[in-house]
């Protein structure tokens, strides 16, 4: 499993870089990582594995706390997030996860099987970067090649894996050919700096995961930066069908960022409530956005769309994404995946204990009553690096240029720890204020 290359740094006795060593001919263009092991605070293997009962029960208030506080090691980062993001319920026992996995995998390889009727290419190891032809050999196109239609089950958003459609629409089997392309060359530009990537087989699974993804979530398809929220997936989980599942969850938590049309942007309504929280909270630095033109914060759209992937060393964004997710945690977030009778089950679940179990963002959020998507923790982190840089933005900034690099020389250099802090006040003052 990738995870066991050379030793490139190493930090309080854990090699950090090893664990995804970059390409040599890279290592001087690659951002500085600041995220170190710390003992006694990050999640650590021996920690990670005294959570659980000996049916495999686990004991996620334990683990969330060592996750805030620390992050986790990377030897156990993929299994940790299939937690974090609701692919397992913590109260699962060993044999139920077990059998649960084989049934997503069993899943999986059926819709693979699908792709690979309409496409043999998918899962042969090799990138499709060129557009797909029709049978004239001329290039598809939505409109007039329609052939080949397959009668396929796709995911319904709005349910679990158990909830599934019935599709028969050809135009939705040319719409998907012609994107395969569109990830092929994506994927080839994704962490290319990291040594993991210089083999085919790996950017190949990561096409498929994509490709298949875009498949079975037609509504969504693929749309650019869904990349770089998969690689991570890729890279920590071996088996091809365990980083799909990984990945579809994580979707769930993001796929309104990239439901983009001709007349609005995914995370559009995320900036109004950005810009709603700075205006609250700091109506100068506001206005001073405004007068730039900056008052609809479109320059926080790649922050917000793809988690600060963009802002943040490879090691350091996966650190702040498992902090972002503990913290949003909540223990149902498995449950609201799965059917409607499993969910309402799960739901009755007696509040104090909920609220024990929940990450810190999210147990303000149930304390309050506030569950709009919107409110989401990236967004208070935005805030935060924005608040945080209110004198050099008031003083320096004297167009949208200025206000792009202050916010990304700050990203460069943000203590984590201490914007995570930050924005969990934020979260308090904003509420008490409105």
């Amino acid at each position: 499993m990738f995870g066991c290359g050379m030793i490139l740094k190493k930090s309080d006795g854990v090699d950090l870089n090893a664990f995804y060593p970059v390409r040599p001919e890279c290592s001087d263009d690659s951002r500085k990582t600041r995220f170190k092991v710390k003992p006694g605070k990050t999640l650590s293997a021996r920690k990670w594995h005294a959570a659980f009962s000996e049916d495999g029960r686990l004991d996620v208030a334990k683990v969330l706390h060592r996750i805030q506080r620390g992050g986790v090691h990377p030897s156990i980062r993929g299994v940790v997030w299939e937690f974090l993001l609701g692919c397992f319920d913590p109260n699962s026992t060993f044999d139920e996860r077990n059998q649960l996995r084989q049934r997503r995998r069993e899943q999986y390889g059926i819709w693979k099987a699908e792709c690979q009727k309409m496409v043999p290419l998918i899962g042969c190891g090799r990138v499709i970067t060129s557009p797909i032809k029709n049978d004239n050999g001329q290039r598809l196109n939505a409109d007039k090649d329609c052939n080949g239609a397959v009668s396929s089950s796709s995911l319904d958003p709005s349910t679990g894996h158990g909830g599934l459609v019935h599709n028969t629409n050809e135009k939705k089997v040319t719409n998907w050919k012609l994107i395969l392309h569109q990830i092929g060359l994506d994927v080839v530009r994704t962490d290319r700096a990291l040594a993991f990537y210089e083999s085919e087989i790996n950017r190949a699974k990561l096409w498929n995961v994509l490709a298949v993804y875009a498949w079975v979530d037609s509504d969504i398809g693929y749309v650019q930066g869904m990349n770089d929220i998969c690689s991570p997936m890729v890279i920590l989980l071996e088996h091809e069908a365990d980083a799909f599942w990984c990945f579809e969850r994580a979707m769930r938590k993001l796929r309104e960022n990239f439901r983009c049309t001709t007349s609005s942007i995914g995370v559009q309504s995320q900036l109004r409530t950005l810009s709603t929280i700075i205006k609250t909270i700091d109506p100068q630095l506001h206005q001073h956005l405004e007068d730039l033109d900056g008052g609809e914060y479109l320059f926080a759209i790649r922050m917000l769309m793809v988690l600060f992937r963009r802002e943040f060393s490879f090691i350091d964004a996966l650190y702040l994404w498992e902090l972002i997710w503990a913290m949003e945690y909540n223990p149902n977030i498995y449950s609201m995946y799965e059917d409607t009778a499993v969910a309402e089950t799960a739901l009755k679940v007696d509040e104090k204990l909920l609220i024990k179990q929940c990450g810190k963002f999210e147990k303000e959020k149930v304390k309050t009553g506030h569950v709009d998507h919107e409110s989401a923790l990236a967004v208070f982190l935005v805030a935060s690096v924005l608040e945080t840089k209110n004198k050099t933005l008031l003083k320096e900034a004297k167009g949208l240029e200025d206000v792009v690099k202050v916010s990304l020389s700050l990203s460069l250099s943000l203590s984590l720890s201490l914007s995570l802090s930050l924005n969990g006040l934020l979260f308090i003052i904003y509420y008490d204020l409105v």
